[in-house]
């Protein structure tokens, strides 16, 4: 699939050159650090060198004083407290960190977390009337609650307390909970608004520790948890969200909680754990217990106490990840077939299947991965409790949300933001949902938005790459949005030593006219190529720099995200 190169602007020079003066490093480096914000000595030190007392004041936050006196009174009260969180990477790793936190302190405490089939996602009236029946008179909701205004009405109306600890944008009312911490009220103050469900959770029990005098370090135990969460769940590596994802990378690698240990040995994860390995290791197991049964399971393992109770809970859920997919790779095979099939259906600009069959714990995963091979907003739609529930995904530039909002009058409930929702319909609306959905986007959508993009950070030559720059690239790490990895552009390279692993990959050695510098790459995906760049022809290459280490033996290796022949 085509490509299309989008160039960050350059930053001025003569802040480029002022920089790298200041702080001693090159120019390219400089321009790097320019254009992510950062253009003096004491920012770009800030960044390089995070600390945890940059962590924001937690009492910054809207009813956050609130928050902790009604946590503080009910653990001196004794009141049953109830951790309720939802059911994937963020939901929890939420709980685990509250509830590991505070059974320490507090218990009489339990957690709960919705159905994924039975409940759907947030607080659920199921949830609420089980905490009133149980007797809980404080329910702590981590990752969800924002959007519960009736929910939280029962609750009120059943003698519950509720604190929502929440990340989402807000709807037209909040709901009557005793506190609502969310940085994206728009009566919230609080410096940085991009923490994920589990940042926020952290916060509260930040503000809980301060109150209460307990020693912070009891809380940092858990800081892998909220790396996790803030990996798992896509939000900004910046601002706050890197320096918690910073320490909590550096604790997931030199001492994790046993079930995180669990869960990267079987992912098979060599080397430092970075956002990535998170993301497509340690995030997916996580989310499987959740997909295939209970999310309560991957809570279980969070909270294991010791490395052998943990490595018996990480085995079953590697077993759900088997299954999850399973059932991910079939379902995907059956999507991109029908799409192939039908001939006006490769042709339109969004792409709705249905089929009442498909695992609804998957089908979000397979609507990434359709937009893999067709690249245009896609809804996947299976049945679930006789009705039409689907999960949508977009492309770069394409409000999915605004789209399905358009088409609301056919549905029963939606939700999500511009890259990613959920909706639910009843099943005899699905065909008039189709060709309402792809009229919208047909209207909305645009050619560049049909390509995909590579964003590139500057055009470099291969010879400026040398250990002493990567070590400073590396620094930059972690790496997520906002801050992602950098993206090079070499052009007029020729490979050699060109060889070709299981047909379809490629590994090289690149070099360009005029220099003696070599350096190693590979390029997953790429073998179609073999023949074309094999036989010494020059091209222009988009590349990431990366560290290889084969038994102990650490070297360079460019990463090859996109190739064009000259």
């Amino acid at each position: 699939m085509s490509k299309r190169w989008v160039y960050k602007d350059l930053p001025d020079p003569e802040t480029v050159h002022s920089l790298a003066s200041g702080i001693k490093v090159s120019d390219t480096l400089a321009a790097l650090l320019v254009q992510r914000g950062y253009s003096t000595f004491e920012e770009t030190r800030a960044f390089f060198r995070p600390h945890l007392g940059q962590l924001h004041d937690p009492f910054l936050m809207k009813d956050m004083e609130k928050a902790v006196n009604r946590l503080s009174e009910a653990i001196f009260k004794k009141e049953k407290i109830l951790i309720y969180g939802d059911y994937d990477v963020d939901g929890t790793t939420s709980v685990a960190l509250a509830y590991g936190f505070l059974r320490k302190y507090h218990s009489n405490i339990d957690y709960y977390i919705p159905d994924r089939y039975d409940e759907g996602y947030g607080i659920s009236e199921t949830g609420v009337r089980w905490a009133a029946e149980q007797g809980f008179t404080l329910v702590i909701a981590l990752d969800c609650g924002i959007k519960a205004v009736s929910k939280v009405e029962l609750a009120n109306s059943l003698g519950v307390d509720f604190i929502i600890c929440d990340h989402h944008l807000p709807g037209p009312e909040l709901p009557k909970a005793f506190a609502v911490l969310d940085p994206k009220r728009l009566d919230c103050n609080y410096p940085f608004d991009g923490l994920s469900g589990c940042g926020v959770g952290f916060k509260l029990m930040q503000a809980f520790a301060i109150q209460n005098t307990v020693d912070i370090q009891e809380l940092y135990l858990y800081l892998d948890l909220v790396a996790v969460s803030i990996a798992s769940d896509i939000v900004p590596v910046v601002g706050e969200n890197r320096v918690l994802a910073y320490f909590g990378l550096q604790k997931l690698n030199k001492s994790p909680l046993p079930g995180l240990k669990a869960l990267k040995n079987l992912s098979g994860i060599r080397g430092d754990v970075t956002v990535t390995r998170v993301v497509f290791g340690i995030g997916p197991r996580i989310n499987a217990a959740g997909r295939i049964d209970h999310a309560g399971a991957a809570v279980e393992l969070l909270l294991a106490r010791t490395e052998e109770e943990a490595e018996e809970l990480a085995a079953q859920l590697d077993i759900k990840n088997d299954l999850r997919k399973g059932f991910d790779e079939n379902i995907t095979k059956e999507a991109l077939a029908i799409i192939e099939e039908e001939d006006q259906l490769k042709k339109s600009f969004s792409t709705v299947l249905y089929r009442e069959n498909w695992h609804k714990g998957v089908i979000g995963i397979v609507a990434s991965r359709c937009i893999e091979k067709f690249y245009r907003p896609t809804i996947i739609l299976t049945e679930s409790n006789s009705k039409a529930t689907g999960s949508a995904r977009s492309v770069v530039g394409f409000d999915v949300y605004e789209a399905i909002a358009e088409c609301a009058d056919l549905l029963d409930q939606y939700g999500g933001h511009k890259y990613a929702a959920g909706l639910t319909m009843n099943l005899d609306k699905v065909e008039a949902f189709k060709e309402r959905f792809e009229e919208v986007v047909a209207r909305r959508i645009t050619p560049e938005m049909l390509e995909p993009i590579i964003d590139i950070d500057l055009a470099i030559p291969i010879e400026g790459i040398n250990h002493k720059f990567f070590n400073i690239l590396r620094q930059m790490a972690p790496f997520g949005p906002g801050n992602m990895q950098p993206v090079f552009v070499s052009t007029n390279v020729v490979a050699k030593s060109v060889k070709q692993l299981k047909d379809i990959h490629l590994k090289m050695f690149l070099s360009q006219e005029g220099s003696k510098a070599s350096l190693e790459a590979i390029a997953f995906g790429f073998g179609e190529y073999y023949d074309a760049i094999a036989n010494g022809t020059p091209f222009n290459v988009a590349y990431t720099i990366e560290e290889n280490d084969f038994m102990g033996n650490k070297t360079m290796q460019l990463h090859i995200k996109d190739l064009k022949l000259d």
